[in-house]
């Protein structure tokens, strides 16, 4: 898909690997939607990038149909959508205090994967009424995996559940969405320097790059954001759980 002049929402856009995904489509000519629950952050990156900053809940029905009716009204039907919203949590499944708390569990779940399916379904649904593009393509999906969801470590139990729910809803989604033209795929990020890692002590962000392969440092959201790109752009990766990682494989702690 020729990313110029078309409408694209990036959730969980006002930071981290979202923030670059939303600066590198607006650079490529898209009309970026920014949809977020830091208002402050989305507002600052709209505005530097000409694009829109949206409240929303991505996994909340009412607040996602309102952000796909406000990007609609603004910036025309979205043809692409990057699920970047998530949140990483940590806890075993029985600690010292006994059995986890189950709305831990259920917490990470309703974000992480209830969110992106709630998202996806959505546009998906207004896609699907477009006028098809070169060689029938009406719109593409890139969701946010995590190489959790294949070495999941002690403590991620949550994590990697969601994580592994977003893998697995990838192929069948672009199985059901593929006669409408519409792709889907996703991206399972290793170690990257995010808000959340980078405020790690240096020592601590030196032993974590010394486990990755090549290049042994952490990934930047720039090349995230890079990939999202070449996905939306190579019209024949579809139904696709790519890794980005550098060569990791997580031990168990």
């Amino acid at each position: 898909m020729n990313i110029h002049n078309i409408s694209a929402i990036v959730t969980g856009g006002a930071s981290g690997l979202g923030a670059a995904t939303a600066r590198l489509l607006a650079k490529a000519g898209a009309r970026v939607a920014i949809c977020d629950l830091n208002m402050t952050l989305a507002l600052d990156l709209a505005n530097q990038i000409n694009g829109l900053a949206i409240h929303c809940d991505v996994a909340d029905e009412t607040s996602a149909r309102g952000a796909f009716e406000l990007v609609k009204s603004t910036h025309g039907p979205a043809r692409i959508l990057v699920n970047c919203a998530g949140i990483a949590t940590a806890g075993r499944i029985v600690g010292k205090q006994g059995p986890s708390p189950l709305q831990d569990f259920e917490k990470t779940i309703r974000i992480n994967l209830i969110g992106t399916f709630n998202m996806l379904r959505l546009a998906a649904a207004d896609m699907m009424t477009l006028e098809p593009m070169e060689e029938g393509e009406r719109g593409v999906i890139v969701s946010t995996a995590s190489v959790a969801a294949y070495e999941g470590q002690i403590g991620q139990s949550a994590y990697a559940a969601s994580k592994g729910g977003v893998v697995s809803l990838t192929l069948p989604a672009a199985r059901e969405f593929a006669q409408f033209g519409i792709r889907v795929n996703a991206i399972a990020p290793g170690l990257f320097m995010t808000p959340l890692l980078g405020g790690l002590p240096e020592e601590a962000i030196h032993n974590l790059s010394a486990s990755i392969p090549f290049p042994k440092r952490l990934g930047l959201a720039e090349e995230f954001a890079a990939l999202v790109k070449h996905i939306i752009e190579n019209r024949y990766i579809n139904g696709e759980s790519i890794r980005l990682d550098g060569a990791l494989r997580m031990q168990p702690k």
